[in-house]
């Protein structure tokens, strides 16, 4: 097994280089994927990179969606021979320190993908916390529950291979419904979850947080994902059931 991180990055303001300095310590190849940036925020990536030989930035011109930019990433760690990929968001908003934790995990289990449960503080918006609530149930429903603890914290290892096979295989995945999409097709291909609760912090913006999610658009995008997802399991009932049987056993 190779692991290595990807990092997406869109407009990340001032809270990418502490991010950089945070999980460099795990000792990985990161490969930081800029993903049609214009806040200048990766400007000083490239010297960065110079110094440090594990640090590789891969560019996109436009802006082109949280998932595009993390299947680049998965597709140059593929062609260098890297076997896992762990999933950081470059917002501050994930535990670096959980890190070797996570690695652990993905050891023992090397055939399945490692997903992050996030741990809520007081600086979590309330209508992220119960509209969160309602995705699981979906995600729940589209694995009968297969044991996806949550369908969109970005804190995850998955193997690249099989990720780059799912996402080639869909148009959809691209942008803030690829966490929902490549976890629950995976696990439609027999690739099992095994979760972990971590952290996770809402950082103000007076502290430099950023968010680029459009609470209309990205639910309306969202709704639509489950919706499609949900027809897909019904129609895959008996592979689903077999699934379950074979998890049944498998915790047994």
């Amino acid at each position: 097994m190779r692991h290595c991180l990807v990092i997406p990055t869109y407009n990340s303001g001032s809270l990418l280089e502490p991010t950089l300095q945070a999980v460099r310590k795990a000792g990985l190849d990161i490969f930081v994927v800029v993903d049609g940036s214009d806040d200048g925020s990766d400007a000083g990536l490239a010297a960065l990179a110079l110094e440090d030989s594990s640090l590789k930035i891969l560019r996109l011109p436009t802006n082109q969606g949280k998932g595009a930019a993390v299947l680049r990433g998965f597709k140059e760690a593929l062609r260098l021979g890297f076997t896992h990929a762990l999933v950081f968001d470059s917002d501050g908003q994930h535990d670096a320190k959980d890190i070797p934790k996570v690695l652990a995990l993905s050891q023992k289990n090397p055939t399945s993908m490692v997903l992050g449960i996030p741990v809520f503080g007081p600086d979590a918006p309330a209508v992220r916390v119960y509209g969160r609530r309602l995705g699981n149930w979906w995600t729940h429903f589209e694995t009968l529950w297969g044991g996806i603890g949550d369908s969109l914290f970005g804190f995850r290892v998955y193997p690249v291979n099989k990720a780059v096979e799912v996402l080639d295989g869909i148009r959809a995945g691209r942008r803030f419904d690829f966490e929902t999409q490549l976890a629950v097709r995976l696990y439609w291909r027999g690739v099992p979850a095994v979760c972990f609760s971590s952290a996770v912090k809402y950082v103000a913006k007076a502290d430099g947080g950023v968010s680029h999610f459009k609470y209309l658009r990205d639910n309306l995008l969202l709704i639509w994902t489950h919706l499609a997802l949900s027809f897909h399991a019904v129609c895959i009932l008996p592979r689903l059931l077999r699934l379950r049987r074979e998890n049944l056993r498998h915790r047994a």
